[in-house]
């Protein structure tokens, strides 16, 4: 049994190394759970924390499209790691912008399903992608503002938006490394089921030739047996 004595001392150690807070998660792990919660903070700090692809403002970008997406009071401290960073309130104006405009994109996959063939003249993927750019109106640059919406459709576990920014990331020159780490920051807020189904809807993409890989990424993409597991036959 843990004694207090072993929790307070878990929770001050959490504290310092959090930067002078604690969450009532940590308290449960603290008192319960210290070895889950030693590699909750090892993945913590290689999800979130330590660089990878995206640079340190980037990251915040997704990170405040991705909370803000999914409603989230937890996690206020991305808006000042994006202030930190070189964030404006002009900034991160266009990021709620985005963040709304993103749970419109069911609206238009239906559109799209149904409607698209009445509309010959109107190409309505394109409709959604652009209109997404008219919003932010400067205060971001493309290659971010897609970025910000990948990691907001895998958090809101919507497909039919996610693929029309990976198409869009990938005609703007967004670096495959940098789309694969905004869809991961998703994991943190949703779990990573919606990181599974997103890394699908990416892989079909490629499959089907609706956008063009690298060869590293192409060598995912041409790995046979991706999918739901199947169960062997009797």
């Amino acid at each position: 049994m843990t004694s207090p004595e072993e929790v307070r001392a878990r929770l001050e150690a959490i504290r310092a190394a959090r930067g002078g807070y604690v969450l009532p998660h940590h308290g449960a792990m603290a008192a319960a759970l210290p070895e889950l919660h030693a590699t909750y903070e090892a993945m913590y700090r290689a999800l979130t924390l330590d660089d990878h692809h995206l640079a340190p403002h980037a990251k915040e970008v997704v990170w405040l499209a991705i909370l803000v997406a999914c409603q989230e009071p937890v996690g206020t401290h991305h808006l000042h790691l994006f202030m930190k960073t070189g964030g404006t309130e002009a900034e991160a104006a266009a990021v709620f912008r985005l963040a709304a405009w993103a749970a419109g994109a069911r609206r238009y996959a239906a559109l799209a399903a149904s409607w698209q063939q009445h509309l010959p003249g109107t190409d309505l993927a394109r409709e959604y992608k652009d209109g997404a750019m008219r919003l932010v109106a400067g205060a971001l640059d493309e290659r971010l503002a897609r970025l910000a919406l990948i990691g907001a459709h895998t958090a809101g576990d919507e497909a039919w938006g996610l693929a029309a920014e990976i198409e869009a990331a990938y005609a703007a020159g967004v670096p495959e490394p940098e789309i694969a780490e905004a869809m991961s920051l998703a994991i943190w807020v949703r779990g990573v089921n919606p990181f599974v189904r997103a890394t699908e809807t990416w892989l079909r993409l490629m499959q089907a030739g609706r956008v063009t890989p690298s060869p590293a990424f192409r060598a995912w993409a041409e790995t046979p047996g991706q999918g739901a597991f199947v169960p062997p036959p009797r």
